[in-house]
């Protein structure tokens, strides 16, 4: 719903290819001094969400098997006490919501989280995957404040992933032919995640997040090329052969997560750019070409990386 203020306003439409509603409380901080729960705090986007949060000044409870107040997904006696004391939580399930399991976990948390207390809880899921979806549908009925935030594929799988030692030998293995993917890149990820944690006017927003553009992963190797000033070949590949080679760099367990989520989401459906990003922020995503390059500047693909 659009406001009316008394001052004039600039009138101007926003971009085609980015339509959305103002949001007039959009960027108004929520105070509170509890610490903010980041379940994957050493992962790729929890890092960066608790990093930014950090930034902030605001306190951060990691939760992860090994911090002072442990989380562990396959103990949920840790899950009790790492949300005592916290009003919101950043949720993401290792190694994906697709994994057989996970959405009778997340369920079982939000249980735990409604009796401890927890006002806000926001869900990282990905983008066209059947069992993510009934994570959200979980979390929407939990009767807990929400934020759904829906990822496409990451730009950092090719930099901080199973996809980097590949890439370091000049081939971007890839199964799914010439489909597109709006790939996205992670640090757009935990600026949504923070802005739904710290900023009124997001409450039960679903934020689909993706890059600006649809792009093959030939495109993606060509970007990379540019990069990193050599070149890398994309090469088409069996969903089997992909399996193989996650499985090389990043053990059987990941390979058929990843392999499973590849097969369902690699055939075309999401082929489409959304607004998710400039929908919570006002500003658009990244490109991948700024990520890679930015990406090979810091030295992500030197060998010694």
């Amino acid at each position: 719903m659009v406001k009316t203020l008394a001052a004039p306003v600039n009138t101007q439409p926003p971009p085609v290819s980015y339509p959305w509603v103002i949001n007039l409380n959009l960027g108004r901080p929520e105070m509170s001094t509890k610490p903010i729960l980041v379940i994957g705090a050493t992962g790729k986007t929890g890092s960066r969400v608790a990093a930014r949060l950090e930034a902030r000044g605001l306190p951060v409870r990691p939760g992860t098997r090994h911090a002072a107040i442990p989380f562990d997904w396959e103990a949920p006696e840790t899950w009790g006490p790492a949300l005592t004391g916290i009003d919101k939580a950043y949720v993401t399930y290792f190694p994906d919501l697709a994994f057989p399991g996970a959405v009778e976990k997340v369920e079982a948390f939000c249980q735990v989280a409604k009796e401890t207390g927890l006002k806000r809880i926001v869900l990282l899921s990905g983008r066209g995957e059947h069992h993510a979806k009934l994570g959200e549908e979980v979390v929407r009925a939990s009767g807990i404040d929400f934020n759904l935030v829906r990822a496409s594929w990451f730009a950092q799988n090719f930099s901080e992933g199973y996809l980097r030692d590949p890439i370091l030998g000049g081939v971007l293995p890839m199964p799914g032919g010439m489909i597109q993917e709006p790939i996205i890149d992670i640090d757009d990820i935990a600026d949504v995640v923070v802005a739904t944690l710290t900023e009124d006017g997001h409450s039960g927003e679903l934020y689909e997040v993706t890059g600006p553009r649809l792009m093959s992963f030939a495109d993606m190797a060509a970007a990379l090329s540019n990069a990193i000033g050599r070149p890398i070949q994309h090469i088409p590949i069996t969903f089997e052969d992909f399996h193989a080679n996650v499985a090389a760099s990043g053990g059987e367990f990941v390979a058929n997560v990843f392999t499973a989520i590849a097969r369902e989401t690699l055939d075309g459906r999401n082929a489409q750019v959304s607004d998710g990003v400039m929908r919570a922020l006002g500003r658009p995503p990244r490109d991948f070409a700024d990520y890679a390059h930015d990406a090979a500047k810091a030295g992500a693909w030197s060998a010694a990386a």
